[in-house]
């Protein structure tokens, strides 16, 4: 497996793999990574679908990528996926991948279509004092020490941040400014998370640091994400008769290590609750999912809340399992044995009549029926005790949606705290008093609140004890790499797979690992796309800077005195050249 960039090899068709005829592959979950991963091993390893088989211990495939109309509670989601132009292997699978809505077009035809017509951006991004403008304008707000302190986590090395948390390189200054509250909500960052993956989320997403107060560098799917990725994908692997096997749940995979090669040997699962294993020999490739940021995720309804559920879950065990085999496999204790640390709770939140979109509209500033863009991306409640935020996607979310109705998420990073108008913990909350909680930030007259609450809409809270899991500080080895050394059939794939200078949370990881997976294994002669170089260009860097700091130009931070004198020298030697023109060009001089 090796890495390409430009068009060359975007295009091209792979030769077949040397002897994938006589190989078979076991794909543990249906989540995003298994999915693309069983799209690669059909479109680029052009293994036939037979052969490929997803095990599933559930009765409905997806993973984290949900959306559901349940008879019963309504519509869910427990999330959100916010991309952006640059998810490299995300949209090379996507290009190959079938639309369900428009005949002759791909996923990304309908995707690229539709964001060019209704190209996103926010209206309003946070608020104080239950719905007025907070009035971040936009701007980061960083003191020059806070910018320094940004620089300072950019320009580290990995090894240098190691087990080390965001509070350990920050100061008041940088938690206090706008650019953390644009960051913590939109990713989901707290104080005591990895200042690994925060440097790594810098780095990647440099080029958007313009697009972050208003979400402009955002781009959204048509309908939630499991309709509009997750079905055309399935459609797409029964069409070439892909095996999907579910109520599978797997136990633990068993190697042989002989000299120095690791093989996998059997699939320890339970079948509809019965033991089973899977016989495995060096032909049949297996592909894991270790680790789930929903496993244990739970739902409430209007009058319960979700329970907190910390007992241990089937993907922690099967990734304990295997990792007690051999220490490549990585530490999964490292990331599942703190769920205060982990959670956050979210809410889907289904409007049933005319009385609460006016609020909504009043905010966002849109009218949410349109069909088009409605928040943009979330806005956050700045002055929230749970720190809320919420959003609404394109309206109808869900085909089946009636057209009188919105579906709004909802979302609080603390979970454990009293709220603003609720007067308990979110995680303890119904769906209604999270409704009547979010109707306050809203700046609903409190005498109103609680019977739009209870007849104006239904909520359906849920509890998520892993959801940042990816986030917790780390080391080398914490986690196992895609394939790990002397591995000869066996890949792990998804958000706890280790990949170089790429981002968790997001879709691009898990088909990214998917694919360097699946080319490892087969040994597919085509690049992996690398991850966006933006971190690289010199343009980006100096354009990004003087966004950072509202506008200012660098020439003009506080430097000692000897640096100043240092800077006219320099100003004056490069007068006339191309060099003074890039710095004019990107506001620097």
């Amino acid at each position: 497996m090796y890495y390409s960039n430009g068009n060359y090899e975007a295009f091209a068709k792979p030769e077949k793999p040397q002897g994938v005829d006589n190989k078979s592959a076991y794909l543990v979950g249906s989540g995003l990574a298994s999915l693309a991963a069983a799209c690669f091993l059909v479109r680029d390893g052009q293994m036939k679908g037979e052969r490929i088989h997803i095990l599933e211990e559930l009765s409905l495939p997806g993973g984290a990528c949900d959306g559901i109309r349940d008879q019963e509670k309504g519509f869910i989601i427990r999330g959100g996926r916010e991309m952006e132009n640059h998810f490299e292997c995300l949209w090379d699978l996507f290009r190959s991948i079938p639309s369900l809505e428009t005949e002759g077009a791909s996923v990304l035809d309908e995707f690229y279509w539709l964001n060019k017509k209704d190209p996103n951006y926010s209206l309003m991004r946070a608020t104080v004092n239950r719905g007025e403008d907070a009035h971040t304008d936009g701007k980061f707000g960083l003191t020059e020490k806070a910018s320094m302190e940004i620089l300072k986590l950019f320009f580290t090395i990995d090894e240098d941040l190691y087990d080390k948390k965001v509070s350990d390189l920050f100061s008041q200054e940088f938690f206090d400014s706008n650019f953390w509250l644009y960051w913590r909500t939109m990713f989901a960052f707290e104080d005591w998370h990895s200042a690994l993956e925060m440097k790594l989320y810098v780095q990647r997403f440099i080029h958007h640091i313009g697009g972050l107060p208003d979400f402009s560098a955002l781009k959204f799917t048509k309908y939630n994400q499991y309709e509009s990725l997750i079905l055309p994908m399935i459609k797409y692997l029964e069409a070439h008769q892909v095996d999907f096997q579910y109520d599978v749940k797997v136990t633990d995979v068993v190697f042989d290590m002989i000299a120095g090669k690791k093989e996998a040997r059997t699939i320890s699962c339970l079948r509809n609750g019965a033991k089973d294993a899977i016989s495995l020999t060096e032909n049949d490739l297996v592909f894991v999912t270790n680790g789930s940021c929903i496993e244990n995720a739970a739902f409430g309804d209007q009058n319960h809340p979700p329970e907190f559920r910390i007992a241990d879950g089937g993907c922690w065990n099967l990734w304990r399992n295997i990792a007690k085999q051999d220490p490549a496999f990585g530490k999964p204790d490292k990331f599942c044995t703190n769920t205060q640390a982990t959670n956050w709770e979210s809410a889907t939140v289904t409007t049933l009549d005319d009385k609460i979109p006016p609020y909504i509209q009043k905010i966002c500033k849109r009218d949410p029926f349109s069909g088009r863009v409605v928040t943009g991306g979330i806005i956050t409640a700045k002055d929230s005790n749970w720190l809320l935020s919420y959003t609404l996607n394109r309206q109808p979310h869900f085909k089946e949606q009636p057209k009188d109705q919105l579906v709004v998420w909802v979302y609080g990073l603390f979970t454990d705290v009293p709220g603003n108008y609720v007067k308990k913990p979110m995680r303890e909350c119904t769906g209604k008093e999270i409704t009547e909680e979010w109707l306050y930030h809203m700046g609903v007259p409190e005498a109103e609140i609680p019977k739009l609450a209870a007849e104006s809409a239904r909520s359906i809270p849920c509890m998520m004890p892993y959801i940042t899991a990816f986030f917790m500080p780390r080391a080398a080895g914490d986690r196992p790499k895609v394939v790990p050394e002397g591995c000869t059939n066996f890949a792990f794939i998804g958000q706890f797979a280790d990949t170089v200078r790429d981002t968790v949370f997001t879709t691009e990881y898990s088909v990214r690992t998917a694919m360097e997976a699946v080319y490892t294994l087969l040994n597919v002669d085509r690049g992996v796309p690398e991850v966006f170089n933006s971190c690289y260009d010199v343009r980006v860097l100096l354009d990004s800077t003087c966004k950072l700091m509202d506008g200012k130009k660098v020439i003009d931070m506080k430097l000692p005195f000897i640096a100043n004198l240092a800077k006219k020298t320099v100003l004056k030697k490069i007068s006339g050249t191309v060099i003074e023109e890039l710095l004019k060009k990107y506001n620097a001089i």
